[in-house]
């Protein structure tokens, strides 16, 4: 056996191997962010990413204890802000457990989907956004209320219908059907 070296190449500013000239790897390396200890893959849905993140087990719990694991596993695209384990131990003791019971299923939809837009808003189309409108991104859920986006000191907020503010931790997790964000609290309609 022979190997022609002079027809194979690595291109590290493009980090596309070649063969014979021709690209095996067409999309270079992803740069997303690392999530609750794990890697984060654009060719993933948010589903399947969700799942490795240490830090979003009770995100992942409760998406399936809503039914909601099909719909964002869906083409979509979707914008998740997606609160962590710790988001969601600020809620006062027993929310959690409460919510998680089939008979709550209906107001669990209701809060996870208030943490999901229609369409794929990078951080960048966040802020562009709040720059037409004064500072103010104001984001129509799927819930159907709005979220408003908003800077301060170089980090970007969230506030719910209820005044509640949250964080955003980890900016642009691109996914297969969207975008995550972390956050670091729960937001309510």
């Amino acid at each position: 056996m022979t190997l022609n070296l002079t027809k194979l190449s690595l291109s590290l500013a493009s980090a596309a191997l070649l063969v014979g000239g021709a690209p095996i790897m067409a999309k270079s390396m992803s740069a997303n962010p690392m999530v609750g200890g794990a890697a984060m893959y654009p060719t993933k849905d948010i589903i399947d990413n969700a799942v490795n993140s240490k830090d979003h087990t009770t995100l992942v719990a409760a998406v399936k204890a809503a039914g909601l694991v099909e719909t964002l596993k869906g083409k979509g695209p979707f914008t998740v802000f997606a609160p962590t384990n710790a988001a969601f131990a600020k809620l006062p003791a027993g929310t959690v457990d409460t919510l998680l019971k089939p008979e709550n299923k209906a107001m669990l939809t209701k809060i996870l989907t208030y943490h999901v837009v229609a369409g794929r808003m990078t951080a960048k189309d966040i802020a562009a956004k709040a720059k037409m409108n004064g500072g103010k991104a104001m984001l129509k859920t799927v819930e159907g209320e709005n979220l408003t986006a908003w800077e301060k000191g170089g980090a970007w907020y969230l506030t719910d219908a209820k005044g509640g503010m949250a964080k955003i931790t980890i900016a642009n997790v691109m996914q297969s059907n969207g975008v995550i964000h972390v956050v670091d609290t729960v937001l309510m309609p």
